[in-house]
This record gives C-alpha cells, structure tokens and sequence, in this order.
C-alpha cells in the first residue's frame, strides 16, 4: 500500500526575521552557520534556479518554513531538529529526511530533487 504525500514541508534551520535572515547569511560566509536544507535550495542571495526546476517537477507543493514560523503541526513533528524535510499525507506528518540525511546531499540539489520526486511516485 503506497502512501499518498499530499504536501513536502522544509524547515530550514535560520529564522525568517531580518535579524536572524543576517545573523545566518553573516554566520555562512564566516563558517559558523550552517543549514544543508539551505544549501539545497538557495545560493549566496537567492533561490538557486536549479531548485526552482526541481521543485516544479514535484507536482505537490513544496512548501517551506523558518523554524520561527513553521505551524505547530510541523514544529512538533521536527521535535527541535532542524533542517528537516516533512512529508503531509492524508493522515500525518513524517519526517522524511532529518539533518543528516540532508547533509549527504552535500549541496547536490539536483540528487535532492531527485529523491524527492523517487519518494512521491512510490514503490
């Protein structure tokens, strides 16, 4: 039986105030911040163009949060472990990659498009 993934939810470990959007990008250049799930969707300034094809071939929405703004639903299925990447079906939120996982992509979004897309058609 195949789980039918209405929704992929990312939390990205930075917060989305402007304080905290300049604490990580300072944090990144300086090597004391770091987010995988950042790496995988965004270069130095924006939304990489390679992210934006994946994620159009997604079919459902990828839809993404700050750990300061995410829902309560998906805070309470990240448990405090962020980056991570939920999935929302009918029935629940799962937790879909954590951290480490994230991690190794090493920055690949084109193999973290791909996983993605893997995951959603199914065995």
């Amino acid at each position: 039986m195949s789980i039918d993934v209405i929704e992929i939810i990312g939390v990205y470990d930075a917060d989305s105030t402007l304080v905290g959007e300049l604490s990580y990008w300072i944090g990144a250049r300086l090597g004391r911040t770091h987010c995988s799930l950042c790496e995988l969707t965004h270069g130095v300034f924006t939304v990489k163009s390679t992210w934006k094809s994946c994620e159009q071939k997604l079919h459902i929405p990828f839809t993404s949060y700050h750990r300061n703004d995410a829902p309560t639903d998906v805070l309470t299925c990240a448990a405090g472990q962020f980056p991570v990447v939920l999935a929302r079906t009918n029935q629940d939120l799962i937790v879909l990659l954590n951290r480490e996982q994230l991690e190794a992509f090493n920055g690949d979004t084109e193999s973290f498009g791909n996983w993605l897309n893997k995951y959603i058609a199914g065995p």
